[in-house]
């Protein structure tokens, strides 16, 4: 009995042997570590850490720089919209200053859009009299605006000031032709030739967009240095080969809408306007002022006021008036 009690005590007194390698235990512990994964959990020797506030953290802090590079972007679209910059409107150059520089130094300044200066020169009129001839004439809008009804309550329509939709293409520039100055001091000139018109589209205050042909096409101005002014032609916006949305123009296309509704409404006035293209040219007329000249190099320059009907969508709408104010140079030979 005593033998088979010792037995007994050594069975209980050996250490116990415990599997660790089973297969179930292993798939169950890979599963447990898949899912910690999935939800930021990281396991250490000593505990397991959650890393989710450390990546919310980094997630704001990345959203506010984001936040911080698309203000900026917006700031700086909106300067660019508005037509400001950091070094303001391009200073204005000299005829030779212009022709001294290259194509790439130009581009993108502006100083393509505008009409040179004088340096120096004399605050008067102080040509000779006699005939000459106008060359390298140039008319560059400042200002425009529009008659049009006003935004406020039983207000009459009034001269408004404009928003520009068109890029820096609208000076009309190389402008040719006579320039007469007569014994009593009058000056006399006729444009003949030179890129003498510019598509230009202005928004209204209310948001109507206004689309014009700003030119100075055969323009005869007389009068004093401080003041002579003529009248010009100013052409259909769009020519007379333009064709609508439904196929009708001045001179081809279909003479009348599709799907016209029968019993002759088509010949109605509200709809012929429609039918009927008109492409005769209006008449404008336009102010200038010499404001310096210097007759060693021929040169004068001044400023101008001009006004002329916009765009009437081929005879279908009614003209608004359009004033144009700005400054011009020229040379006389």
């Amino acid at each position: 009995m005593a033998t088979s009690l010792k037995a007994t005590t050594a069975t209980f007194l050996q250490p116990a042997k415990i599997a660790t390698s089973s297969p179930s235990r292993n798939v169950h512990l890979r599963s447990n570590q898949t899912v910690g994964k999935s939800f930021g959990l990281e396991s250490s020797p000593a505990r397991l850490t959650c890393s989710i506030h450390s990546d919310f953290k980094d997630f704001v802090g990345k959203c506010s720089d984001a936040a911080k590079i698309a203000g900026f972007a917006l700031a700086t679209s909106a300067l660019v919209v508005s037509g400001a910059s950091a070094e303001g409107a391009p200073k204005r150059l000299t005829y030779d200053e212009i022709q001294s520089k290259t194509y790439m130094e130009v581009k993108g300044t502006g100083t393509a859009n505008q009409c040179p200066t004088i340096d120096g020169g004399s605050e008067t009129f102080s040509f000779k009299p006699g005939k000459y001839t106008g060359k390298k004439f140039c008319f560059e809008p400042t200002s425009f605006t529009v008659k049009a009804d006003s935004v406020s309550k039983n207000a009459p329509p009034d001269f408004q000031n404009t928003k520009l939709m068109t890029r820096l293409t609208y000076t009309l520039d190389e402008i040719e032709g006579p320039f007469e100055v007569s014994s009593d001091g009058s000056v006399k000139f006729k444009e003949e030739d030179g890129i003498d018109y510019a598509a230009v589209t202005v928004q209204l205050p209310g948001g109507e967009r206004v689309p014009f042909l700003f030119t100075v096409k055969q323009l005869e101005a007389s009068g004093k240095p401080d003041n002579f002014s003529g009248k010009f032609l100013v052409p259909s916006y769009r020519g007379s080969s333009f064709l609508d949305p439904k196929g009708r123009g001045g001179s081809t296309g279909y003479d009348n809408a599709v799907a016209l509704p029968a019993g002759g409404r088509g010949d109605e006035e509200e709809l012929s306007k429609e039918n009927v293209k008109n492409t005769a040219a209006s008449v404008g007329e336009i102010t200038l002022k010499i404001t310096k000249s210097k007759p060693e190099t021929g040169e004068v320059i001044g400023v101008f006021e001009s006004l002329q009907p916009s765009d009437t969508d081929l005879g279908a709408k009614v003209p608004k008036d359009v004033k144009i104010q700005g400054v011009w140079y020229g040379q006389l030979e």
